[in-house]
């Protein structure tokens, strides 16, 4: 996956004893949880908490792929950070790129897709405005694509 500069966000996770499976690593899945915890509390850092958009402006942010790479386990007690970038916007898309270190060590790394969505209508709709300035303003200058 792509290498970026510096991160639009930073998260910290430590890995608790529910978070691990039987071999005492980080469960596979739980590195998705992680990334979402981070992207919500970015979205908060920037002034937009997710009930709020759905209840004030009827708009949701929903998954649409996940592309994810696993490259060494976390275990109990890590202390881990996500850094999250955002690698492509489109009217209605936002790509973000995450990835999950151990200090310096890559353990995870993502690309989610996220599309925003009138609630009300079940359908995509744009990114609005003031998100959209926020978002731009974080993209990777070395990412791939910017549609």
């Amino acid at each position: 996956m792509h290498r970026h500069h510096a991160p639009a966000h930073r998260f910290a996770v430590r890995v608790y004893y529910e978070d691990t499976d039987a071999a005492g690593v980080v469960y596979y899945a739980n590195y998705l949880k992680f990334c979402e915890r981070a992207r919500t509390e970015w979205l908060r850092a920037l002034g937009f908490e997710q009930q709020m958009l759905r209840e004030e402006r009827g708009l949701v942010f929903v998954v649409r792929n996940v592309e994810a790479e696993y490259l060494k386990s976390g275990v109990l007690d890590d202390a881990l950070t996500v850094e999250t970038y955002v690698a492509e916007m489109g009217r209605s898309k936002i790509v973000f790129a995450q990835t999950v270190m151990r200090g310096s060590e890559r353990l995870f790394e993502s690309r989610v897709s996220v599309v925003c969505v009138d609630w009300n209508k079940r359908k995509p709709t744009s990114v609005p405005p003031d998100i959209r300035t926020l978002m731009a303003s974080n993209l990777d200058s070395h990412s791939e694509s910017h549609r």
